[in-house]
């Protein structure tokens, strides 16, 4: 059986910088720094991109939903594989409800049989996305999924779970989000990014999709933790325990 995946990515900023809060609390600064496309997302992509070498996939379609800076993170998607892209194209702070419905719309236009997602996106944390596409699509999902293989129109995933290795099998089409191990991405060859520029990028806006993407929360601050204190030195084991007991209080 040979099966469309579509695969959902987004744009953040490059987790090798460091964020810094605006001075008003509205949110963290993002002008004038690095933008790429989300590490678990990352590992979503590379995934389909194996399921269709092995013969499994038919198509890899990559799909964003942000603004027009987000086609590079597509062009990247492309570049490691996947066959065609498409935007859809938003100026709004989209949340995870809104993604999730932007792509239960898309789902229902392009049909296909495996929607792979990153379990969260290291900028908001939110780790939402996957499970609210899964409930509004009413399709069954395998989150944190540290393995894939699609056979017989089911798919099996293993999970890491607090109690050890969890083994789930789901009927397709179903919706899976990946977990750090599941595969390492390859590294994007020139080749690879010159043909990616002739590879279809499809942009759609939101009202097109005719989904309601206002947001339900509403961000009443943003600030940086704390600083943590400096540590100290102790000459013995019995003065550790006593600044155990009286200053971290966790005896």
């Amino acid at each position: 059986m040979s099966i469309k995946v579509l695969v959902a990515v987004k744009r953040v900023t490059d987790f090798n910088v460091k964020v810094r809060v605006k001075l008003d609390g509205t949110g963290v600064d993002i002008a004038n720094v690095k933008m790429s496309m989300n590490p678990f997302d990352e590992i979503a992509v590379e995934e389909a991109v194996r399921l269709r070498e092995a013969g499994v996939a038919t198509e890899v379609i990559v799909v964003s939903a942000g603004p027009t800076q987000s086609q590079e993170t597509l062009r990247t998607a492309l570049a490691i594989g996947a066959d065609r892209a498409i935007l859809i194209e938003s100026s709004e702070d989209l949340q995870p409800l809104a993604v999730a419905k932007l792509l239960k719309a898309l789902i229902d236009k392009e049909q296909p049989q495996l929607i792979i997602l990153g379990k969260q996106a290291i900028d908001d944390d939110s780790n939402q996305t996957g499970q609210m596409l899964a409930a509004l699509a009413n399709l069954p999902q395998a989150t944190f999924a540290s393995k894939v293989v699609v056979a017989d129109g089911n798919v099996t995933v293993l999970r890491e779970v607090d109690g050890g290795v969890e083994t789930l099998s789901l009927t397709l089409p179903a919706v899976i989000t990946t977990d750090l191990r599941l595969n390492e991405p390859r590294y994007v060859t020139l080749p690879n990014i010159m043909k990616a520029k002739k590879k279809p990028l499809e942009t759609i806006k939101v009202e097109d999709l005719g989904v309601d993407v206002s947001p339900r929360l509403k961000t009443l601050r943003v600030a940086e933790p704390p600083k943590r204190s400096a540590g100290m030195k102790v000459s013995d084991v019995k003065t550790l325990v006593e600044k155990l007991k009286t200053e971290v209080k966790v005896l």
